[in-house]
């Protein structure tokens, strides 16, 4: 758990740096959307500010801050897969994991999305550009970020026991299944397989 915590800081850092530069962030999409020709749709998906990047993105400055944001996108869908394998899930916290893979999805549709207060990053845009093309560009970290926080909430209340060691051999890889059966197994067979043969009598089981 100090690991996650470690990388959520991390990326939490890199994210108030990018923060700062909305500004210069707007200005690039704004930028590619002209070289585009794609002035009319919202900028909605992961995806759509990765071919900005890739074909249409003529200048330095811009290919840096559109290449931070992915960036940043990319180090949470990596610190949501190390959040699966820490632990292998209740209702509460897989519905937050299965939101923030939804969410960081390149394919999602994140124009509906605003993230709320105490979040300002669709207050430093105009009402245009918050309504009808950035608002849910600019809110995607912040959500996914929160959610995580609340994610690492609800974990440090479960038991010591039902988690993973991220880092350590005991880590559990594979499906959710997988994951799960591991964690019986380990929880049913504890003692038993240090100890295969038991003397008859009072000490059996």
């Amino acid at each position: 758990m100090n690991e996650i915590k470690e990388t959520l800081r991390n990326i939490e850092q890199n994210y108030r740096l990018f923060q700062q530069q909305q500004f210069t962030f707007i200005t690039a999409l704004q930028r590619t959307r002209e070289n585009a020709h794609d002035m009319i749709r919202p900028v909605a998906t992961i995806r759509q500010v990765q071919s900005y990047m890739d074909h249409h993105c003529n200048n330095s400055t811009d290919r840096r801050i559109l290449s931070m944001f992915l960036s940043i996108c990319n180090d949470l869908s990596k610190l949501c897969q190390n959040l699966e394998t820490l632990h292998p899930g209740n209702s509460v916290t897989n519905d937050i994991l299965e939101r923030c893979k939804l969410l960081l999805s390149h394919s999602n549709d994140l124009s509906a999305i605003r993230a709320k207060y105490p979040h300002d990053v669709v207050n430093h845009l105009s009402c245009n550009e918050a309504k009808n093309h950035y608002g849910g560009v600019v809110s995607l970290i912040p959500i996914v970020l929160d959610c995580v926080k609340e994610w690492v909430a609800h974990t440090e209340k479960l038991p010591r026991h039902m988690l993973y060691n991220v880092s350590g051999g005991g880590a559990v890889q594979g499906s959710k299944q997988a994951r799960k059966k591991g964690l019986i197994d380990t929880q049913s067979y504890s003692g038993k397989l240090k100890s295969p043969w038991k003397p008859p009598g009072r000490h059996a089981f």
